[in-house]
């Protein structure tokens, strides 16, 4: 095996993980928007449309969408920022990209296992921000702005509470690295315990919740879908954008939505890992294993978007600073007090 890793190149090594992972996030956002989207949710709503195109079980729907979407004309409003205006929507999903850079697979199927692997993967999620901003202001639309606004405010609020919920995984586990985080669950080594696996939703469920909500209002979802409010601001920041480029958005969301819940796996469920299994054997049923949680963690996530009904603005930011940063808090405490006293 070493003489192989000797044999590949440093630069075709590199090329091999970056295609990988360009291919991952449009591939995650077209599962998670079919399975989700087109078919539990239609199941769930009595939603006739998405079963019936194409034929076995409407099939055919997010095919004809992605051709939609090709064949609309792509239109810039006279007074928007061009450069910007086109911009906007690929950094949106250039930090979707990099979020999987340290997403592991397997004990050896990660591109960049880095110490500060938790503390990288939401500092680049947040992003995204960057590029709802550049939308809204670039388009020259009143809606447009307003909702790139409130999109900026609801992700700056829900940032602290989703790192918050993710101290008390790194107290337990001594370590910011996903790959450290998942070996600790695997071996069990939680509050001292070892020997079989242990995931760390046994012991620390409410950064688990904490995690999920503030996840949904990262993404704009319902109830939290306040910047793209149809009935106050058509379609918020996106309102301008037509074919490939409002596709671009589509992919970042469902991409993004995608990474929340391989973070979700790895840090409380105990991403790749199966306990007793390594090496090799490990490498191979990783992925599918990590598949497997994501998908869970992803049907609570589209469960709630399709339940419950939107927050106003002044109920999403008290929700934020007034229940679940003191509910972190006081969690992250007691992980701290329990790690010492054990």
């Amino acid at each position: 095996m070493n003489a192989l890793a000797v044999e590949i190149p440093w630069g075709v090594l590199l090329a091999i993980k970056a295609v990988v992972i360009l291919a991952v996030v449009p591939l995650g956002a077209l599962v998670l928007g079919y399975t989700f989207l087109l078919k539990m949710m239609s199941h769930m709503q009595s939603r006739l449309g998405p079963m019936d195109p194409g034929g076995f079980h409407g099939w055919f729907q997010l095919i004809g969408d992605g051709i939609k979407f090709l064949q609309k004309e792509d239109i810039v409003p006279d007074e928007a920022d061009r450069r910007v205006f086109a911009l906007a929507p690929t950094v949106v999903v250039i930090s979707t990209f990099l979020i999987f850079v340290v997403i592991p697979a397997g004990p050896r199927l990660q591109v960049a296992n880095l110490d500060v692997g938790v503390f990288y993967a939401l500092a680049v999620s947040s992003l995204s921000v960057i590029g709802v901003l550049m939308a809204g202001w670039a388009s020259a639309n009143k809606f447009a702005l307003i909702g790139a606004l409130r999109a900026a405010a609801q992700l700056i609020a829900y940032e602290l509470p989703l790192l918050l919920a993710v101290v008390g995984v790194v107290i337990q586990a001594g370590t910011m690295s996903l790959q450290g985080i998942v070996s600790a669950q695997q071996d069990g080594a939680i509050f001292g315990w070892s020997g079989i696996g242990n995931p760390f939703i046994l012991t620390q469920f409410v950064g688990f919740l904490l995690f999920l909500i503030a996840a949904q209002a990262e993404l704009t979802q319902t109830p939290f879908d306040m910047p793209v409010a149809e009935s106050e601001l058509v379609a918020g920041y996106m309102v301008e954008y037509t074919g490939f480029r409002f596709l671009f958005f589509f992919i970042g969301e469902f991409g993004t939505a995608t990474a929340f819940a391989a973070l979700a796996a790895t840090l409380f469920l105990g991403g790749w890992s199966i306990p007793g299994v390594h090496g090799t054997a490990a490498d191979l049923l990783g992925p599918l294993v990590l598949v497997v949680k994501l998908m869970a963690v992803a049907f609570l996530m589209f469960w709630v978007r399709f339940t419950y009904p939107r927050l106003r603005e002044d109920q999403l930011q008290a929700l934020a600073w007034k229940v679940l940063i003191p509910i972190a808090l006081v969690n992250v405490i007691i992980t701290a007090i329990i790690k010492v006293a054990i």
